[in-house]
């Protein structure tokens, strides 16, 4: 996922002290740079923005329009936790939310990153094992 930064060191600290990624590379681009973390096999690649102006601000759990990015998504063992840890740097748009009625003990917040994304950290989520193994009919 490529985001773009109002300020690159911020996000980056955002990210890595809260969500656990970790620098893996930095691109020189002679006027700018790219960040790239890492976490797992997951990562953020953070471009300088193009403008100061930002972007419309995001409400609830997200964009909901064709062709935007809705939210990041992210798993914690404890949402709760999440927040007491993030503190004040939390700007929580839509929760803390439970979802008990699909899957005991599922639980969601949405904040705002540095520059304005909607972030979704979850508790207890857990994938519907009936559809392992089910494709499409062209296998993907």
């Amino acid at each position: 996922m490529g985001l773009n930064c109002l300020d690159q060191k911020t996000t980056e600290e955002f990210y890595t002290r809260y969500f656990g990624f970790s620098r893996a590379r930095v691109v020189n681009l002679g006027d700018s740079e790219i960040v790239f973390l890492r976490k797992g096999d997951a990562y953020l690649e953070l471009f300088a923005a193009g403008t100061n102006e930002p972007a419309r601000t995001a409400h609830d759990d997200g964009p909901q329009a064709p062709g935007r990015m809705r939210h990041l998504a992210f798993q914690t063992e404890s949402v709760d936790a999440f927040l007491a840890e993030i503190g004040d740097a939390a700007d929580v748009t839509l929760g803390p939310l439970d979802f008990d009625d699909f899957i005991c003990g599922w639980r969601t917040v949405w904040l705002r990153d540095p520059d304005g994304v909607i972030v979704e950290v979850s508790q207890g989520y857990e994938d519907d094992r009936s559809h392992e193994g089910s494709h499409d009919k062209d296998g993907a």
